[in-house]
């Protein structure tokens, strides 16, 4: 199936910085049958908020902003259809489309896949999502501290107060991005065994993922009785150390009204409360 085109090209003709015009001007440049681009910089509109950063337009003209990546993209580099790369990012065909029958569709893929720790004691995939986070947070003036995932580091966890209605289902999602790679467990209050023990109502699976050196935990209550509610801890442990995430079940009947400045009053359907501690062996935001 064909993907809808990147609009923005179109979009900028119309603002005029680019015209279509018969000779080729010094500073202009040959687009093929389409004809040719004469620069009127004057008319450039100005590009904000550009996660991937700013590229030259398909005139070679006005800064836009780049593709992002996972975003479609030309293969030839003309920007013309989806648009062109941001910085630190190349147009490549997505050759697993292949291995399921479909067709391989052009896309942006970061040069360097290799995670970096920022200054912020964040684990970053690779450079471009590090880049998007400077852009995101200017303020906060970030820096790579060095190369690989970032080690060691305790941070104050989250507390997340939710409330559900007596008889409904709960489900606590717990998300640890560690190296070296982390084992998870879940306790709740003071108890000292780890869940869910022999309690029927309680499960936890774990699976790998979805990002590299990331873990998913989930601990899921049916039926949710006055006696689940406390305070439920899911806890990473490498051998760097450990981190704690934290979240509070307040369990209400049906009617009940809860503040809302205190909780997140449940539905029908289960409740998911994401816990993601902002640093220990160390956590993805």
């Amino acid at each position: 199936t064909l993907g809808i085109p990147n609009q923005r090209p179109l979009l900028k003709m119309l603002a005029l910085p680019c015209t279509m015009y018969g000779p080729l001007a010094p500073n202009s440049e040959l687009h093929g049958a389409e004809g040719q681009c004469q620069c009127v910089p004057q008319l450039c509109p100005r590009a904000t908020a550009c996660p991937a950063g700013l590229v030259r337009d398909h005139c070679g003209c006005c800064l836009e902003c780049g593709n992002a990546e996972g975003q479609p993209c030309d293969l030839d580099g003309s920007g013309t259809f989806y648009g062109r790369c941001g910085e630190h990012l190349e147009c490549q065909l997505d050759i697993q489309e292949l291995g399921y029958g479909g067709i391989p569709k052009p896309q942006c893929v970061c040069r360097s896949q290799g995670a970096v720790c920022g200054s912020d004691h964040i684990t970053y995939q690779n450079i471009c999502k590090f880049q998007e986070a400077v852009r995101e947070r200017e303020k906060w003036n970030l820096s790579i501290t060095s190369d690989g995932p970032c080690q060691a580091g305790n941070g104050p966890p989250p507390c997340l107060p939710s409330v559900n209605m007596s008889g409904h289902d709960v489900i606590f999602m717990c998300e640890v991005f560690a190296y070296p790679m982390a084992l998870v467990e879940w306790r709740k209050d003071e108890e000292e065994f780890a869940l869910p023990g022999d309690d029927p109502h309680i499960s936890i699976q774990s699976r790998g993922g979805p990002l590299k050196y990331e873990l998913s935990s989930w601990l899921q209550i049916e039926g949710v009785r006055k006696a689940d509610g406390g305070t439920y801890f899911c806890i990473a442990h490498n051998k760097l150390g450990n981190a704690t995430a934290k979240a509070t079940l307040l369990v209400a009947s049906a009617g009940t009204l809860c503040p809302c400045s205190l909780c997140v009053r449940a539905r029908k359907q289960s409740h998911a409360l994401s816990m993601r501690p902002p640093e220990g062996p160390k956590l993805h935001p």
